[in-house]
């Protein structure tokens, strides 16, 4: 990417929460969905966070086929749309779309979830169709319309990669876009997943360019985790150990030695490695289901680990080298835990524990399980983030959004409200006389690079993320790709290689990543047969996703 020429002096943007739908959706979990619109009349669909993905991912129209259950769609997040339940979008109906073609799905590659999708241009809005004069929007972005069940939920696209369609020009993703056009202060976003379990059930969080400093508790160690070298994998994190306590064997270590770990809310899953999830198993009387090759447990030991109540804490570190400082530990109650799964995986609602063995390195994923007791901090024009300890205070004190500043705007030495440590979150906006000194600084330094090139090389620095207050001067910069496009051998959202285990540093990375090549159109898979140019599709009989899994 390049840092463009700043056209005019302009306010910061504030940053953006994305309205939860504040309601609980999906089939394998209660998870807080978020309410955004696609398409032109806005098609409202409930979706979850994609930490991962560059493209939004939305349920395709035949996402629920009159063979499947009654609330498919309620699972599926599907909205109502001209006075009908929606069955997925109708991509024919929305003035704006304009098709790319059919392509296969290669983001989740690494853990077998494949599909194929219609991907095309459209309207894509961060909040409900009804609301379209407050939410955030933006047109011709890339949207990926998935019918099959791999893809059960729509996704939010929080990854920063570009992608290029059979050999074509990059195409950037929905947060830099966000950014080139200042809707948003910077590229950052803050996400907690929220719990049902919590008090009376809280809603997962959602902000871009800023976060909420009343819903997480301040590291220890102030600092940060750097990106991973490997471009699919930015948000690797060192898992130092894994302990629980009141289980069915006591206070038990559950792990042996560290791993890397790509913190991923695509996936709910933790996909551990083999002598976990067998440490796990005995010690919370878990049973392996070897056809859907997911943990039940039946309801006499569940009743006992409820009155257990037993916890699990996860340490989580930037180098596995010195796992003794620079450290986070994030606890999850057994509540954290204790999920049902359904459809298509089970006929009835069933009792699981959602951890998965992993096949090799590459596999290692912390998913939307973790996140619901952690708060999760991106910044990228830093090239860092920051895993904290979720808090449930009651009553929930308002919100505290703080604007993550960009990268350029000027500093002051003021701390900020939120309580953070110095490795907490860099660029934290000031009050009173300190954003007054901070907009003469930055109008120095606006001053002063206007008289360098006017084209410089996008780079995110190795720094950590300060406590530091700024305030941005100027209006954001266009984000473009420093390279072409670059073939990726006919796979599609490109699965690179992860850290190895035995690895003790996790290097850093700039988010100058390589484009996702999606390969030459692929044939239509399982749920549909046959897409024309208006999309018409014809149902097959499909195989529940875990029959494709390790």
């Amino acid at each position: 990417m390049r840092l463009g020429p700043r056209q005019s002096q302009t306010p910061t943007p504030k940053p953006y929460v994305v309205p939860p739908s504040q309601e609980f959706d999906g089939n394998d979990g209660d998870w807080s969905t978020f309410k955004v619109s696609v398409g032109t009349p806005g098609q409202d669909f409930q979706m979850l966070p994609s930490t991962k993905s560059g493209q939004t991912f939305v349920v395709f129209e035949d996402g629920c086929l009159a063979s499947d259950p009654e609330d498919c769609p309620s699972l599926r997040g599907l909205g109502v749309f001209n006075g009908a339940q929606s069955m997925g979008f109708l991509s024919n109906t929305s003035s704006t779309w304009s098709t790319i073609g059919q392509y296969e799905v290669d983001l989740e590659s690494a853990l077998n979830y494949t599909a194929s999708a219609m991907f095309g241009y459209d309207k894509v809005s961060l909040g409900a169709a009804a609301d379209s004069t407050s939410t955030l929007s933006l047109d011709k972005q890339v949207v990926g319309g998935v019918p099959d069940l791999d893809y059960f939920l729509g996704h939010i696209p929080l990854g920063v990669p570009e992608s290029s369609f059979g050999g074509g020009a990059s195409i950037d993703a929905l947060l830099p876009n966000l950014r080139n056009q200042s809707l948003i202060p910077s590229l950052s976003f803050a996400y907690t997943a929220g719990a049902k379990y919590r008090l009376k059930s809280v809603f997962g969080q959602l902000i871009i360019g800023g976060y909420d400093s009343t819903r997480f508790k301040s590291n220890t160690d102030d600092f940060s985790f750097t990106f991973s070298t490997d471009a699919s994998r930015l948000l690797t994190v060192g898992v130092g150990s894994i302990t629980a306590t009141n289980t069915l064997k006591g206070t038990y270590s559950l792990s042996s030695g560290g791993h890397f770990s790509l913190i991923d809310s695509t996936v709910s899953h933790l996909w551990l490695p083999r002598d976990i999830c067998d440490s796990f198993e005995a010690a919370f009387g878990l049973t392996y289901d070897e056809s859907q090759n997911l943990y039940l447990i039946n309801s006499t030991m569940r009743d006992q680990l409820l009155a257990r109540d037993p916890s699990v804490t996860i340490k989580l570190v930037n180098s596995l080298e010195d796992t003794s400082s620079n450290y986070t530990n994030i606890v999850l109650p057994y509540s954290a835990f204790d999920l049902q799964i359904s459809w298509p995986f089970y006929s009835n609602a069933t009792n699981y524990f959602p951890i998965r063995r992993a096949a090799n390195d590459t596999q290692y994923t912390l998913g939307r399980v973790l996140l619901q007791e952690a708060y999760l901090m991106v910044d990228y024009e830093r090239g860092n983030f920051t895993v904290a300890q979720t808090v449930w205070p009651d009553p929930f004190p308002a919100a505290n959004i703080v604007t993550i500043q960009p990268s350029g705007a000027s500093s002051t030495d003021s701390s900020s409200s939120s309580g953070l440590g110095t490795g907490a979150i860099a660029g934290i906006a000031a009050g009173g006389g300190a954003l007054i000194l901070a907009v003469l600084i930055g109008f120095f330094f606006f001053w002063r690079r206007r008289r360098r090139t006017r084209a410089q090389k996008y780079e995110l620095a190795n720094t950590q993320i300060s406590e530091s207050a700024s305030l941005a001067v100027a209006s954001p910069a266009p984000y473009k790709a420093s390279h072409d496009p670059q073939e990726l051998s006919g796979t599609p959202l490109t699965e690179l290689a992860s850290p190895a285990r035995d690895r003790d540093n996790k290097p850093f990375l700039s988010a100058n990543d390589i484009p996702q090549e999606l390969s030459a159109q692929q044939q239509p898979q399982r749920r549909w047969q046959e897409v024309s140019a208006h999309h018409s599709m014809s149902p097959t009989p499909r195989h529940p996703p875990s029959s494709r899994h390790h």
